[in-house]
């Protein structure tokens, strides 16, 4: 027998939980001491709630199993919302502890005393539980992982009351193997296969396990037999790229994009994917982006196998010996003078290392980021799924500890890095191979030509204003520095490729302060400008697709 908090730990830990992302109070404190119990169990420390949930999500993509949170009451989850919000949308599995007053402390209202159940199925709607029994403890802890590690992935919540972590004659479970997803119907499979073979202009849809290398091999001998466009969601959770891959073309961010990119296509098979929506609502112009007189199909749902899937529609379509395009190897040139956005983005496709771990929450800044990085070595590209800025660092936190053996690059915009800025403090504490990139334009660029698009009128120095973070301005190096992190600050782009170079060769973490002019919004600056700026980046048959839009 032992006390709950220890019964927990190892049943966490004989269910194959290796790490927890922490930030404890006082009612967590039996939980803390119980990680002295289990050697298999990885303690990180973070000192704001909101990395230790972003670490946890980055871990799970990475690992392709959930790490554990523990966070402080209601307060703590709060804190600690925006990135589970992200996991949530990313179909992420993470096991989210939550402590808790003591059962009969609960009715006195005491400070910290708050709904945790209500706040915590926003993000964690599956599965819910507080358990009031220490003899429930491991049961219900099973419970969580079971619905945390199914198909699809999700944030499953469990409230730990403190008496029920101290009390004692708990005793661990043994958790039941993951259970195996099944494929789609064959009469599913079949009547893809048929619109396939209808000549029709078709495209697939990739997301989810269907982005990673078994799954894009698949879509690219159904596309190579068929003709079919290869699309994955506007912001995968992951997606394996680089030289020898298939590739496939992101679903864009804007609408104004992504109609004229969908919108030649008669109709859109969903693999592991949603129906594409906009990000936001705009004044006069539709939510929905799937163009009228498209029809949408479903290969695979979220708790399918859409891998077998694939597999089974290759199958179907007799598409076995279809070899499938392939992103050839490729590099940018090593860019020179002063340093701009693009230009960062140039050299970190010229340095990229084979099997790196990108994570980008550029936001604007990384606009050329997929072009110039489409030919680099095979690596890993994790995206800002749910939309809650804050995500990178915390989530390149989770990726280095998933992947001590590959160096990860975090790509950041300067008002995203301050939400969890905290997370350099851990990398320095931990040694986390990490480089992170901070885009530093003194700006919230996307909000400026979000205010636009919006149709906001008389915007002056007061709308202006909250969009600047210019005034005082930020010093990203010194602020690493003053965590334990290597820094360096640069503004051009022979410094910037140095220092690159630099955090590649020497282990641990690194962050490069790249000062950089705002390359999006201003006043009188439009949407359909904006639109025609960016067609270098863009995939060609998009760009091909959006000239031919705007031509007179």
């Amino acid at each position: 027998m032992a006390n709950g908090a220890q019964a927990l730990m190892k049943t966490l830990a004989d269910a194959g939980v290796e790490v927890c992302f922490s930030n404890p109070g006082t009612s967590e404190m039996h939980f803390v001491a119980a990680l002295d119990s289990e050697p298999r169990m990885r303690a990180v420390l973070a000192l704001f709630e909101g990395v230790a949930t972003g670490a946890a999500d980055g871990y799970a993509r990475m690992a392709g199993k959930p790490a554990a949170t523990l966070l402080h009451l209601g307060c703590g989850l709060g804190n600690g919302l925006a990135n589970l919000h992200n996991a949530r949308k990313g179909r992420v599995p993470v096991l989210n502890i939550v402590g808790d007053h003591a059962t009969y402390h609960m009715p006195l209202d005491a400070q910290l005393q708050s709904d945790i159940e209500t706040v915590a199925r926003n993000v964690s709607p599956g599965f819910v539980r507080t358990s009031m029994r220490t003899e429930d403890l491991s049961r219900d802890a099973v419970d969580a992982l079971v619905a945390a590690r199914g198909l699809p992935g999700q944030v499953a919540t469990l409230i730990l009351p403190a008496d029920v972590s101290w009390g004692e004659g708990a005793t661990p479970c043994a958790p039941p193997p993951p259970a195996t997803p099944t494929a789609a119907d064959a009469a599913v499979v079949e009547d893809v296969a048929g619109v396939l073979r209808s000549g029709a202009k078709v495209a697939l849809l990739l997301g989810g396990h269907a982005l990673r290398e078994a799954g894009l091999e698949a879509a690219g001998r159904i596309a190579a037999r068929t003709g079919a466009k290869l699309l994955a969601e506007v912001f995968p959770t992951r997606l394996e790229r680089g030289a020898g891959l298939p590739p496939v073309e992101r679903v864009a961010y804007l609408a104004e994009l992504a109609g004229v990119q969908l919108g030649q296509f008669e109709h859109l098979v969903l693999v592991d994917a949603k129906t594409p929506v906009s990000f936001f609502a705009y004044p006069g112009k539709a939510s929905e982006l799937v163009p009228p007189g498209c029809r949408v199909h479903t290969l695979s749902r979220h708790d399918q196998d859409a891998v077998a899937s694939l597999g089974a529609l290759v199958a179907a379509l007799g598409a076995g010996d279809a070899e499938p395009v392939r992103q050839p190897a490729s590099r940018p040139p090593r860019p020179r003078g002063k340093l701009t956005a693009a230009k960062v983005c140039k050299a970190v496709g010229h340095l990229l290392p084979d099997r790196a771990i990108v994570v980008d929450e550029a936001i604007t800044s990384g606009l050329m980021l997929g072009m110039m990085t489409a030919g680099a070595p095979r690596h890993d590209l994790i995206t800002l799924t749910g939309g809650a800025i804050g995500q990178g660092l915390p989530s390149a936190v989770g990726a280095a500890i998933a992947c001590p053996d590959r160096k990860v690059v975090a790509l950041i915009g300067d008002g995203t890095a301050m939400y969890t800025i905290q997370a350099l403090w851990t990398m320095a504490r931990e040694n986390l191979d990490v480089t992170a990139i901070v885009f530093n334009n003194a700006s919230y660029s996307v909000l400026n030509v979000e205010l636009e698009r919006v149709g906001a009128e008389r915007i002056g120095p007061k709308a202006r204003s909250q969009l600047d973070i210019g005034g005082p301005g930020l010093d990203f190096a010194r602020l690493a520095q003053g965590m334990g992190v290597h820094a360096v600050r640069t503004d051009t782009a022979e410094a910037f490729c140095h220092a690159f170079e630099y955090a590649l060769d020497a282990p641990g973490p690194h962050l490069i302060d790249a000062v950089v002019p705002e390359s999006l919004g201003g006043a009188k600056r439009r949407i359909l400008p904006w639109l025609l700026r960016s067609l270098p980046s863009l995939p060609p048959g998009l760009a091909l697709a959006l000239k031919r839009k705007l031509a007179p």
